[in-house]
């Protein structure tokens, strides 16, 4: 039997390191299952979203709801998620409450609990351990990520596109990653700085194996093409102007995507685990004029609603595009499709911009949980389902044993039974 390769191989040149794509060849045989390898994605923002255009009817309850202006979309996915309606971490605040989504617990009040206001994603670093090269991903897109806290209260520093990519592909070090500069200087990409390592390996693997090298060496040359498009232009302040950007690969949809490409490629090699992106807005996107913030307390005034409809829209676009590419990848190592053993979580801990806390917008996709349903859970403060409890079905269902996990009372029921 040939021996498996380590699921932690790396194809290296000088001051470059690529993470394999799971491959059959780590798993000793071809399609043998094995206990399934789960992760954990949190998409964000800082406003909370325009309510009216994100939840569905309240009357609509199960599966049969009409999929409102924002979430449209994810139409083509509807079978993969779930929209929960009234849960929320029961506090009042406003912007205070936006470093509370994945923990429940205000970090002034973080003393009083056993773990701190830990969130969910460092829960699971902390329970994946060194498993894989990074721990966690804390990551942004025109916006601080303001989410992710170890169990001491620290806050965790996140990183951008550019960033992001380099910590995938250059190896560290200030040597290393003046030779990765050169290197690729002069071949233009990291794919051909490790090209004769590529080419020994990929003489023994099997042709399955070898069909997903090269889609996935496709996809990272195609990312290489949009991060050189759009570097010149990241430390660069905009000019103020009136009129929409003119170019593609520039801005917050173009960057958004992209981001989206590389979270993809970090659950496909196994490089993490955990993974939290905060997004934002930058001026003139879309053809608008203005500020995120700005047009978060919209008074309901027809020009800044029309903007977060537009702005939170693509945000929930780029999440079907970071569900379609999980659900195209095989998942060799834990039968199915990435898709299928990833939790994606849609969420902001300010329900909406004008500092309401009540009603957060929540949407988990994928996970192997049981989905397709608008949940509506009671309105009355007596009867409320915390937040919190859709954040412990979360950790459960990714392995770690816990029976609570801040503010929660138990995990939510109707979730389980889907693919695992």
């Amino acid at each position: 039997m040939r021996t498996p390769m380590n699921r932690r191989t790396f194809l290296r040149g000088a001051g470059v390191a690529i993470a394999l794509p799971m491959l059959e060849a780590m798993t000793g045989n071809a399609g043998e299952r094995r206990q399934p390898i789960k992760r954990f994605v949190c998409l964000s923002n800082n406003y909370g979203v325009y309510q009216e255009s994100f939840f569905p009817d309240p009357r609509q309850v199960g599966a049969s709801y009409d999929l409102p202006e924002t979430l449209a979309p994810l139409e083509r996915h509807r079978r993969d998620f779930t929209i929960f309606s009234n849960l929320d971490h029961g506090n009042t605040g406003g912007h205070q409450g936006v470093p509370v989504l994945l923990s429940g617990v205000r970090p002034h009040m973080a003393f009083g609990f056993p773990e701190g206001n830990i969130s969910v994603d460092q829960k699971i670093a902390e329970f994946e351990g060194s498993r894989t090269r990074f721990p966690s991903m804390t990551l942004q897109v025109n916006e601080a990520n303001l989410i992710s806290f170890t169990r001491t209260g620290v806050q965790v520093p996140s990183i951008n596109l550019q960033q992001m990519y380099r910590a995938l592909f250059i190896e560290d070090g200030q040597a290393a990653r003046a030779s990765a500069r050169e290197r690729m200087a002069r071949h233009h990409s990291i794919l051909d700085v490790v090209r004769d390592e590529a080419n020994a390996m990929n003489r023994n693997l099997g042709a399955h194996d070898q069909r997903k090298m090269q889609e996935y060496f496709e996809s990272v040359r195609s990312l290489e093409r949009r991060i050189e498009q759009q570097q010149p232009w990241l430390d660069r302040p905009r000019p103020r102007t009136n009129h929409p950007e003119p170019r593609q690969g520039r801005g917050t949809a173009a960057d958004l995507r992209a981001m989206m490409e590389l979270i993809a490629l970090a659950i496909q090699t196994d490089s993490t685990r955990a993974i939290t992106l905060a997004s934002g807005f930058q001026n003139n996107d879309f053809g608008l004029s203005g500020g995120y913030h700005g047009f978060s307390h919209h008074g309901q005034r027809e020009r800044e609603v029309a903007a977060l409809r537009l702005i939170e829209r693509n945000q929930i676009a780029q999440m079907a595009f970071l569900m379609e590419l999980l659900k195209a990848q095989q998942d060799p190592i834990s039968g199915g499709t990435l898709f299928d053993h990833t939790s994606i979580l849609f969420g902001c801990g300010m329900a909406t911009g004008e500092h309401s806390t009540r009603k957060l917008p929540l949407i988990l996709a994928g996970g192997g949980f049981r989905h397709g349903e608008h949940k509506v859970y009671p309105e009355e403060n007596s009867r409320r389902v915390p937040a919190a409890n859709l954040l412990l079905s979360i950790l459960r269902n990714h392995g770690v044993q816990a029976n609570r996990f801040g503010t929660s009372s138990g995990t939510l029921t109707g979730l389980e039974g889907g693919r695992s």
